[in-house]
């Protein structure tokens, strides 16, 4: 993937920066940084896609960002509307190891934080009691300050390094490397199929946004986000009908419908490869949870 570099605004021997972030919409160009991020949505709503992990996010969800790790996150459509009044919160926390010297990475009190680190290369999702503990400790590590925030911070990865309540969301592994053209054309094609998931999409559409030919945008598409378009975009459509039987409470069709599918039998294919259960299991399975 060639997504674009990020450069975190840090002082050189800065090993942990909070930043309390308070937009419109969140930040929503893939790119990736070489701090390690713990990302705590604060408010807000929208989609991710993290390595090649897509998926819906809410307030209160917190995401462990490894090194490298290619990412983004987009609010809602709602929330790019000036008269919507909506606000997007989160609260980063940015770890540079680098900043500690190698010294102090080998400690053996340092061996269960690196293995922690390595796995967030994958990216993680925090659940269950994790979760309501992440939203808490981000609140808190704002308040700290020096040294006691770092200490802080290793009270949290100790507990995270430990917690079975955290899922992996990518299945593979990047590189880092970028060409100047890719990272604009990517980001025009991704923003693309977000922005008009909702209506039949081509594949020739899409190859024109980013001036290729279909077949070379095929293999161009597949090399930078692992996946085909059509799964792409099937991902990004079922998602949205998740969000929206969930939110809106709307009809298995009116769902489906609003995300851009017209033939309910393939939708319902879809949204079982994509989410291993049926429409109507998914709605009782969200019921059972919001009654518990």
């Amino acid at each position: 993937m060639k997504p674009l570099l990020y450069q975190v605004p840090r002082n050189i021997d800065e090993p942990v920066r909070v930043l309390k972030e308070c937009h419109q919409h969140f930040y929503d160009n893939l790119h990736f940084h070489s701090e390690y991020q713990i990302m705590t949505i604060i408010e807000g709503k929208g989609t991710y896609f993290i390595g090649d992990a897509f998926g819906n996010f809410n307030s209160g969800d917190t995401f462990i960002i490894g090194a490298n790790l290619p990412h983004f996150f987009r609010s809602n459509k709602e929330y790019y509307s000036s008269e919507s009044g909506l606000l997007s919160q989160n609260i980063s926390i940015l770890f540079s190891p680098d900043a500690l010297g190698e010294k102090f990475k080998e400690l053996q009190e340092f061996h269960a934080i690196n293995r922690f680190l390595e796995k967030s290369k994958s990216g993680l999702f925090l659940t269950g009691v994790a979760r309501e503990k992440l939203f808490k400790f981000s609140k808190k590590i704002t308040k700290k300050n020096g040294f006691d925030r770092l200490i802080y911070l290793f009270k949290i990865f100790n507990y995270l390094s430990q917690t079975e309540d955290i899922e992996t969301l990518s299945h593979v592994t990047y590189e880092s490397e970028i060409k100047a053209g890719d990272t604009e054309k990517i980001n025009s094609v991704i923003g693309f199929l977000l922005d008009n998931f909702t209506r039949d999409i081509s594949l020739a559409d899409a190859a024109d946004v980013a001036n290729l030919s279909v077949n070379a945008f095929c293999r161009y598409f597949k090399r930078h986000t692992r996946k085909t378009f059509s799964q792409f975009l099937n991902e990004i459509r079922i998602g949205n009908a998740c969000r929206q039987l969930v939110e809106e409470d709307l009809s298995v069709k009116e769902a489906a419908f609003k995300s851009g599918y017209y033939n309910i039998s393939y939708f319902n294919r879809q949204f079982k490869t994509i989410t291993g259960c049926t429409p109507s299991s998914y709605c009782r399975n969200i019921n059972i949870k919001h009654v518990n």
